[in-house]
């Protein structure tokens, strides 16, 4: 399930797991095997001069800009020909069809890699050449691997990620009321308070975009469960009536339970979507804090807000004994099995592609050897130390693992039942009564 708007902001161009390795230090575990080196004449031709490749993915405006310069680097350094088709938000709209008719395109990069399994299962996916693997062997930690696989085979690799252990502040409402960032769910419940006491609300949530409280139970799952139980609860290995559940929403609870905690009340945040939360703190001014993703950037800055000054981020305070840190992302696959797509995506997985699309605006990368120096400023290096700091327990997105009937599915499953638990938090155990269900109806399909 997309989660990204169209527009992210330079400034946050995130180096995820930058520091996680160290660099290969050789040339040859850097650049595709098929791209060779080019002949000091420069006229010679180039290993895939004639070739041309199709891409998808569903990225348009400054995001598939950005990501066509990674596509030019790539085409001036293999003479291949990359045309690139924007799917928008729906690629599944737009792959179904072309895989049924026989003509998918090349290389597809998907927003959720539940629908690598999906896909793979639909024969639609081809194995990734060793080349490839070696890039992901040498540049990602093993659990991105295993993101990108499906029944034991390699398949895809995370290109792209945005980090959503954040929360963003106004600092002049933290100013007025005497509020600090919190380091801790307790620090940041006391702020909380604090900030209500001065007559601002502390919290806008976007809960009519219910994919925002998954990212919030997940945070939270995460740093009380730790990422041993986070992985079993993302495979449904362990039940939603689980206790390790319970504590989680028993801490949310703290902040659904109280009406002057939020913006409006549990009636107003279910009313309010993302990124209207976002303008309501910085445009509007009306409450201090949003709990979202870097990408909250656009619109803090559509809104008149500076990143860095008046808009300001703390991570995502420790509820237990873990730091949170968890990624969304894309996951590039080939569909066709050709010299052109492999060489793409082997690209795209090696330290030179993640470094020329970290140049860029709105990029953070999964690749730990993608040195933190290709990014644009201290305030992305600072969120960067809190994927280093993380090390193997980053985790991606649990919603966007799971099916999408229980965790993508606007009105159903998951964006559902924590819905219905801000309107009524007291029900810990009906909550994880029906997210059982819903859980254990989604993944027997």
């Amino acid at each position: 399930m997309r989660k990204l708007p169209p527009i992210l902001v330079a400034s946050l161009a995130l180096a995820a797991a930058a520091a996680c390795g160290s660099d290969s230090g050789s040339s040859s575990g850097t650049e595709p095997a098929a791209q060779g080196s080019a002949p000091a004449d420069g006229g010679a031709k180039k290993p895939l001069e004639g070739v041309t490749i199709e891409a998808a993915a569903v990225w348009s405006g400054e995001e598939q800009a950005n990501f066509e310069k990674v596509l030019r680097a790539f085409e001036e350094k293999t003479g291949a020909k990359v045309t690139y088709v924007s799917t928008t938000d729906d690629i599944g709209a737009v792959l179904g069809p072309r895989i049924q008719g026989g003509n998918p395109p090349d290389v597809a990069i998907l927003p959720q890699p539940g629908l690598v399994q999906q896909y793979a299962d639909q024969n639609a996916l081809k194995p990734l050449a060793p080349e490839v693997q070696t890039q992901i062997d040498q540049n990602y930690t093993p659990y991105w691997k295993e993101l990108g696989s499906a029944n034991g085979q390699v398949y895809g690799v995370l290109v792209k990620a945005a980090h959503k252990s954040l929360i963003w502040y106004r600092q002049s409402a933290f100013d007025d009321a005497g509020a600090q960032p919190a380091a801790t769910w307790d620090d940041l419940i006391k702020n909380a308070q604090t900030l209500a006491d001065s007559g601002v609300p502390p919290f806008a949530l976007c809960a009519a975009s219910g994919w925002t409280l998954t990212d919030l139970f997940e945070n939270i799952y995460l740093s009380t469960a730790g990422p041993e139980n986070y992985d079993k609860l993302s495979k449904h290995e362990i039940p939603w009536t689980d206790d390790t559940v319970k504590t989680a929403l028993e801490k949310m609870a703290q902040i659904f339970g109280k009406k002057d905690f939020m913006l409006g009340g549990a009636s107003s945040a279910l009313q309010t979507d993302f990124p209207t939360c976002v303008t309501q703190v910085y445009a509007q001014k009306k409450a201090a804090m949003v709990i979202e993703a870097d990408f909250v950037a656009a619109s803090a800055t559509q809104s008149g807000a500076k990143i860095g000054e008046e808009a300001k981020i703390m991570p995502f305070p420790k509820v237990g004994e873990t730091a949170p840190v968890i990624l969304g992302g894309d996951v590039a696959v080939v569909m066709k099995d050709t010299k052109g797509a492999q060489a793409l995506v082997e690209f795209l997985a090696s330290k030179e592609g993640g470094e020329v699309w970290a140049k860029q605006p709105g990029y953070l990368s999964p690749n730990r050897n993608v040195s933190p120096d290709n990014y644009p400023d201290e305030l992305t290096k600072q969120l960067a130390q809190t994927i280093i700091s993380a090390g193997e327990s980053v985790r991606y997105d649990m919603s966007d693992l799971a099916p999408s009937a229980f965790g993508g599915t606007d009105g159903k499953g998951e964006w559902k039942q924590l819905q219905d638990f801000l309107r009524n938090p007291s029900d810990v155990k009906g909550a994880q009564e029906k997210l059982e269900a819903d859980a254990a109806k989604a993944f027997k399909k």
